[in-house]
């Protein structure tokens, strides 16, 4: 199943049931927040500030619950990227769930911090089993930026595949519930875009989020203007990749494009089938950040 994206119409043809369905992400989250005991935001440790939602993250300290910050995709951050994660956020936990790193560490401290939360235990007995009743369970909420892999995540910890994964940035569409152990609820959910980020129309906004990785290159419109922001950013880090040089965004597409044999006929570069290969693979981060 792929997400569906104002600007995918062309799909799908149904721009107001997207409408509506996209501004419930946000409610969700905030629901996710109110009924949860701890809270996961997963970030994506190339860009851990850039895929925080501090709304949500005023919200939780408003509320007194406890949050923990899961950099993932930690195989794809520099080192210095790293230190700036253990300088500026606490209490976190760095793991990839690509390599299966820094699970044990994220569960260990999961159960020390569900230990500081005081409930009052209450205890039912079915089929002869004793079991803690649902209401007294620590409920483990995840939010984040889409694509940051919180259904991969939630799966790990659960040792099971009971939350679907996709490739497609916004993959997970509904709340889904695991059980972590005998006493504490993982809660998973879309993934969302701060609101105040989020936009169908504003090419700024659009642009942000796909470096981000919160929409998928296969899925927007007008990928050669993305290109132009994220060679505004990472000039160096591109023309290293592809070990190449160039004075602007679209001089690098096109030598992209030829270094790719992206063409058209009459030798022409396919401009948009070269932009998404870009796009492609610094989301998939094979573009080391």
């Amino acid at each position: 199943m792929r997400a569906k994206y104002l600007f995918s119409s062309r799909r799908t043809g149904r721009i107001g049931n997207m409408t509506r369905e996209r501004a419930k992400y946000p409610e969700v989250a905030r629901k996710i927040v109110d009924t949860s005991d701890i809270i996961l935001e997963v970030l994506d440790a190339r860009f851990y500030e850039e895929t925080r939602n501090k709304k949500l993250e005023e919200e939780i300290e408003r509320q007194k619950k406890k949050i923990i910050y899961v950099l993932n995709k930690s195989d794809l951050a520099t080192k210095g990227k790293l230190e700036q994660i253990k300088a500026n956020l606490y209490p976190y936990a760095i793991v990839s769930c690509a390599k299966r790193t820094g699970i044990k560490k994220l569960r260990d401290l999961i159960k020390i911090t569900a230990k500081r939360i005081e409930k009052k235990e209450k205890r039912e007995i079915k089929k002869n089993k004793i079991v803690i009743s649902e209401s007294e369970k620590i409920k483990v909420g995840i939010i984040g930026y889409p694509n940051t892999g919180k259904s991969s995540l939630i799966n790990i910890l659960s040792g099971r595949s009971g939350a679907g994964v996709g490739s497609e940035a916004g993959f997970t569409k509904n709340v889904q519930k695991i059980r972590l152990s005998e006493d504490v609820v993982l809660t998973d959910s879309p993934g969302v875009i701060p609101e105040d980020e989020y936009s169908s129309f504003d090419k700024e906004k659009i642009t942000r989020s796909t470096i981000f990785g919160g929409k998928s290159y296969s899925q927007i419109k007008e990928p050669e203007l993305m290109i132009g922001e994220l060679f505004k950013r990472y000039k160096i880090i591109l023309e290293k990749f592809y070990q190449l040089k160039a004075e602007n965004a679209e001089e690098f597409v096109e030598k992209v494009g030829i270094k790719k044999n992206f063409l058209k006929k009459g030798g022409f570069v396919n401009e948009d089938k070269t932009a998404r290969e870009i796009l492609r693979a610094w989301q998939k981060g094979e573009i080391k950040n």
